[in-house]
C-alpha cells in the first residue's frame, strides 16, 4: 500500500513570548473502517512503529525562526486523553504515563516531548497520537489523545495453505485473544511462531507482518516457509572437483533413482532440515558414497524458493576378501570372496565367496537388492545358490563319533542288542567265509545283521539355492520407522550323506565300537532321511520381527521379537514333509551401577551414553513330521549354552533356553560381561531318528555360568569369553564377533 503522511501541528505557548511547533509523522496506507483521517493506519506498522521519530516542521507564520530549539517550557499538567470508554482505560493510562519522562512541575526542551512521544508509541498499545497544549497561568496543560489498538480476535496466516495449524495457533496467542493488541507483544509471539518452525526443523521458515490488522481485532501474517524448488545430484572426485584432469566431468557410477527414493526432501515441500539430515544418513547408510557435500543456492527471482544441490563422492564398492579363521563347527578355514556393493549402479550387492576348512568347503554366489524399484513398502530380494560339503554337528561328540557306513542289513526283527558284522576288513565274514558286499551276505546268512564300514567321517554335501522376500510393516510409508517387518521365501536342496572321497554313505555307525569289529543294531543309524543316498528339501519359509532396541549392534534398552517356520513339503520318496519353527525374544534393561567409564559418571540433567544393561533372552523350537536327523535343533554353542561347545549338549526335536547377561563399560573400547545360559532338549533327543544325541553321550540339559572381556570395533563387539560347564570345573572359551544376542 502507498504510504502517507500527515501532520499535526500543535502551538504551545508560554508567557506569550515564543513558539514551539511539532510535526509527527504518522506512517501506514489507505485507512480501514472505523480508522478515520489523521488516525494510524496499522498496515506494516510492526515494521515501522518503533523507528517512528517526532520530526521538526516549519509552520506557516514560520515561528520556528524565533524559537531556539533549546528553549525550556513550564508543564504545569500531562493528561492523558482517548481512553474514556475502554475496557483497559486504568491499564492503558498507567502505560502511557510510565513511558512519559515528562511530569508536571518540569522544564522541557521540543526534543524531550518528541523522545516521550516515541516512548508512548514504543509501548505498542496505540495506533495514533494527538497532542493538544493549552497554555495556563502555571504553564502549559500537556493533552496526550491516544488511539489504542483494538483488541485482538484473531491470527490470519498468509499464504492459507501453511503448515500452521489452528492448534498452534491458539496454543501461542490463547493469552492474547480478548485483550488490547500490543504490538511488542505480537512481536514476541510471532518470535514463538519462528521457534516453532525451527524446533519443527523448518530453519528457512520466515515470518513477516503484521500485513494487516483490522478494527474488529483481527491480524494478518505472512509466512515465507522455504519452499524446495529443485534437488540437483553433482557427482565429484576424490579432491572434490566435479571437472576431471583431462577436462571431463566427473560421472557417477549410481543411478539417479537409487538417490532419489532415499529422500524425504522433494520438489515442491518445504525446506525441513532434519528431513534433509536423516536423508544424508541413509544415503550414508548405503555404503555407496565416502563424502556428501550440502548447498543451499536461493532460485533467482522466486523468493522463498531454494535448490538443493547435492555434492556426492563415491566410494569403490567392489572388494576383494579373504582370511583364515577356527570355529568350533568348521575347525580351521580360510575363505576368499569377491564382493560388489553396487551392481550396474543399482545398489545391489553381490558375493561370490569360497571357504574351505578343517572339516568341510562352501562356493555361494548370492545377490541382494535391499529395495525392489518403485515398491513404496522398501521390500528387498535376495536370492542365493550354493553347494557345500561339511561334517554336520549331530554327529559328532566329544568322546565318540558317528563314521559313516556304506551298507547295511538288518535281520527283521531283531533286537537292539544284536550283533552287526562287519565284513569291511578282508570280508572275512563267518567261519572264514569270504563276502564281496552286503546283499551276498545277507544271502548266505539271513539271521545275520551286516554293514559295510570303511570308517571315514560322515560329509553332508549340499546343493541348491533360495530366495526370499522381506519388508518392513511401514503401511506403505519407506522413511516410516516400522518395528515389525516380515518375510516369505522359499529353500531348495539337494543333500547327499558321502565320505571324504565322495562315495556315498547314508548309514553311520559309532566309531568306539569298530575296534570290536562288531557294533548292535542300535549303534548304526540312517544319516539320511528314509536311509537314502541322497534327500531333496523343498520349503517355504516364513518370519516376522519386532524391533524396539535403541541400538542393534550394541543394544542397552528396549525389546526384540523374532519367530520364523519352516515348511518343508514332500516331492517324492525320498523328499521328507516337516515343519520346523523357532521363536525368541530379548529385554534389555539400562543400568548405571558401576561407574568405571566416563559415560558412566555424567552430571545430573545432562543424557548419558552409558552402554550398561541387564539383558535377558528367552528361545524354544519345536519340529514336526519326518525330521531328517541332519535337520534337528543343536543345543550348545557360542550362541547357544556357552559352557559347552557347538552341538555338545544336545541334539533335539524340540527345545527350550534361557539367558541373562549383565554387560557393563570398563574403559574406552573395553567392556566386560558375566552371564548364566540354560537349556533342555525337553527328552525330545530319543525322538530324533536314528537317536544320534544319546548315541553319542550327549547329556540333553544343563546350564552353564561365565564371564568376558569384549573389545568394540567397527563391526561389532569383538567378545572373549570363558563359560563352565554344570559349575563342574570343565571350562571352554569363545571367541566371535557381536553378542550372543
Amino acid at each position: 500500500m502507498k504510504g502517507i503522511t500527515a501532520v499535526n501541528s500543535m502551538r504551545l505557548f508560554c508567557r506569550g513570548a515564543y513558539l514551539l511547533a511539532f510535526t509527527i509523522p504518522l506512517m501506514g496506507g489507505t485507512a480501514n473502517a472505523g480508522f478515520l483521517k489523521n488516525k494510524i493506519n496499522l498496515d506494516n506498522l510492526l515494521l515501522n512503529y518503533d523507528k517512528f521519530e517526532i520530526a521538526d516542521s516549519k509552520s506557516d507564520e514560520g515561528s520556528l525562526k524565533e524559537s531556539p530549539k533549546d528553549e525550556l517550557v513550564l508543564i504545569s499538567e500531562v493528561v492523558i486523553t482517548g481512553l474514556e470508554d475502554h475496557p483497559e482505560k486504568v491499564r492503558l493510562e498507567y502505560a502511557a504515563y510510565d513511558a512519559m519522562s515528562i511530569r508536571p512541575g518540569s522544564r522541557v526542551s521540543r526534543l524531550e516531548v518528541k523522545r516521550d512521544l516515541n516512548s508512548i508509541y514504543a509501548t505498542g498499545w496505540f495506533s495514533g497520537l494527538e497532542i493538544d497544549p493549552v497554555d495556563t497561568p502555571l504553564g502549559v496543560k500537556l493533552k496526550v489523545d491516544v488511539k489504542p489498538n483494538p483488541v485482538f480476535t484473531e491470527v490470519a496466516i498468509d499464504p492459507p495453505n501453511s503448515i500452521l495449524t489452528k492448534k498452534v495457533i491458539q496454543d501461542i496467542f490463547k493469552s492474547d485473544f480478548g485483550k488490547t493488541l500490543n504490538l511488542n507483544v505480537l512481536k514476541l509471539r510471532m518470535n514463538k511462531l519462528k521457534a516453532w518452525y525451527s524446533e519443527k526443523g523448518y530453519s528457512l521458515a520466515r515470518i513477516s507482518g503484521p500485513n494487516r490488522i483490522t478494527a474488529s481485532g483481527k491480524v494478518q501474517l505472512r509466512v515465507q516457509e522455504g519452499t524446495i524448488k529443485d534437488i540437483q545430484v553433482v557427482f565429484l572426485d576424490e579432491e572434490g572437483n566435479t571437472i576431471r584432469d583431462n577436462g571431463k566431468p566427473v560421472r557417477g557410477k549410481t543411478k539417479q533413482w537409487v538417490i532419489d527414493r532415499e529422500l524425504i526432501s522433494k520438489p515442491g515441500l518445504i525446506f525441513n532440515r532434519k528431513s534433509l539430515e536423516s536423508d544424508i544418513k541413509r544415503l550414508y547408510g548405503l555404503s555407496l558414497f565416502s563424502d556428501i557435500k550440502v548447498t543451499l543456492k536461493p532460485v533467482a527471482g522466486e523468493p522463498g524458493k531454494i535448490s538443493i544441490v547435492l555434492g556426492i563422492t563415491e566410494q569403490r564398492t567392489g572388494s576383494l576378501t579373504g582370511g583364515i579363521g577356527y570355529s568350533g563347527s568348521q575347525g580351521f578355514f580360510g575363505s576368499a570372496g569377491l564382493q560388489e556393493k553396487n551392481l550396474f549402479g543399482r545398489s545391489w550387492s553381490s558375493d561370490l565367496n569360497f571357504t574351505y576348512g578343517e572339516y568341510g568347503a562352501l562356493i555361494s554366489f548370492s545377490l541382494a537388492d535391499p529395495w525392489i524399484k518403485g515398491d513404496k513398502y522398501r521390500t528387498a530380494f535376495r536370492t542365493s545358490v550354493f553347494i557345500s560339503r561339511d561334517v554336520p554337528q549331530e554327529f559328532r561328540g566329544s568322546k565318540t563319533n558317528i563314521l559313516g557306513v556304506s551298507d547295511y542289513y538288518q535281520v527283521p526283527g531283531s533286537s537292539s542288542s544284536s550283533t552287526v558284522y562287519d565284513i569291511d576288513f578282508a570280508h572275512s565274514g563267518i567261519n572264514g567265509e569270504a563276502f564281496s558286499s552286503v546283499p551276498v551276505a545277507k544271502a548266505s546268512d539271513p539271521n545275520t545283521s551286516w554293514f559295510d564300514y570303511e570308517g571315514d567321517s560322515v560329509l553332508l554335501q549340499r546343493t541348491g539355492g533360495n530366495f526370499s522376500f522381506s519388508r518392513p510393516l511401514n503401511g506403505g510409508d519407506p522413511f516410516k520407522k516400522a518395528p515389525w517387518s516380515v518375510l516369505l521365501g522359499m529353500d531348495f536342496q539337494k543333500v547327499k550323506p558321502i565320505d571324504y572321497s565322495s562315495e556315498d554313505r547314508p548309514y553311520g555307525a559309532l566309531s568306539s565300537n569298530y575296534s570290536s569289529n562288531s557294533a548292535s543294531n542300535n549303534d548304526v543309524i540312517c544319516i539320511a532321511f528314509n536311509c537314502a543316498k541322497e534327500n531333496t528339501l523343498v520349503g517355504f519359509r516364513g518370519a516376522m520381527t519386532h524391533n524396539k532396541l535403541n541400538n542393534r549392534r550394541n543394544p542397552t534398552s528396549g525389546s526384540f521379537f523374532s519367530l520364523g517356520s519352516e515348511q518343508y513339503i514332500s516331492i517324492g520318496t525320498d523328499s521328507p514333509t516337516f515343519n520346523r519353527s523357532k521363536a525368541s525374544y530379548s529385554y534389555f534393561i539400562p543400568l548405571n551401577w558401576l561407574k568405571f567409564h566416563k559415560d558412566c559418571r555424567v552430571k545430573k540433567g545432562k543424557n548419558s551414553s552409558c552402554s550398561q544393561t541387564i539383558a535377558f533372552q528367552l528361545k524354544a523350537g519345536a519340529i514336526l513330521g519326518d525330521l531328517p536327523p541332519y535337520e534337528a535343533f543343536c543345543l550348545g554353542g557360542s550362541k547357544s549354552i556357552r559352557g559347552w561347545s557347538s552341538c555338545d549338549l544336545a541334539v533335539a526335536r524340540n527345545f527350550g533356553e534361557a539367558s541373562a547377561e549383565y554387560r557393563v563399560p570398563l574403559w574406552r573400547m573395553i567392556s566386560a560381561n558375566i552371564f548364566v545360559d540354560a537349556g533342555t532338549d525337553f527328552g525330545s533327543q530319543k525322538d530324533v531318528p536314528g537317536n544320534p544325541g544319546e548315541l553319542l553321550g550327549k547329556q540333553g540339559s544343563g546350564y552353564s555360568v561365565g564371564s568376558g572381556l569384549s573389545f568394540n570395533t567397527p563391526v561389532g563387539p569383538l567378545r572373549i569369553e570363558a563359560a563352565n560347564k554344570d559349575l563342574k570345573g570343565d571350562w571352554r572359551y569363545n571367541i566371535g564377533f557381536g553378542w550372543k544376542f
